[in-house]
């Protein structure tokens, strides 16, 4: 059983979407102030609130839309560790471009989605506020980071190691092994 074609497309958007903000984010902080480091930082902007926006669609087709069961050959431990890591994942997801929107409020720099769409400051402006909000956000992408990786390894080894349908399930191809 495979997931639904939406749930497939929104998790595949949000992985690339990740791909790109976290090496611009880490590119884009060490430059000097200059028009490219501002227009990157929109960039940078513009994807983690559509990170937000996708993931806020994930979870609400998840609502409606159960996942495929993991496979019987999965031990009781492993099947923990995935739902609290996709839990976790989540969370990170909103919590990551929140904290972000949230240092851009206490930094007094409004966020304004793909330059159409400006959104609200979440907090005043507020020099303290925004060097914690900026740790916070960096720590959660290095966590966030770290998920990602430990998921993709996981799904990695679930296809070649263990040569069941777990990774297969969020593939687009017609292809499905039973388990």
């Amino acid at each position: 059983m495979k997931y639904t074609r939406t749930a497939m497309t929104l998790h595949w958007l949000i992985a690339l979407l990740i791909f790109i903000a976290f090496p611009l984010g880490i590119y884009m902080h060490e430059l000097p102030l200059s028009p490219t480091k501002l227009k990157l930082y929109s960039y940078h902007k513009w994807v983690g609130v559509t990170v937000f926006t996708l993931t806020l669609v994930r979870l609400l087709w998840r609502t409606t839309h159960q996942p495929p069961p993991l496979p019987s050959s999965i031990t009781r431990w492993q099947q923990r560790a995935s739902h609290v890591a996709h839990y976790l994942l989540y969370a990170l997801l909103i919590a990551v471009p929140v904290s972000g929107w949230l240092m851009s409020s206490a930094k007094g720099v409004q966020t304004v989605w793909f330059g159409i769409l400006a959104l609200p400051d979440l907090v005043p402006r507020d020099k303290a506020l925004s060097e914690l909000l900026n740790t916070a956000h960096w720590g959660m992408n290095i966590t966030l980071l770290t998920l990602v990786v430990v998921h993709v390894l996981a799904g990695l080894k679930h296809h070649f190691i263990d040569r069941d349908n777990v990774m297969s399930r969020m593939l687009f191809s017609n292809k499905v092994k039973s388990s």
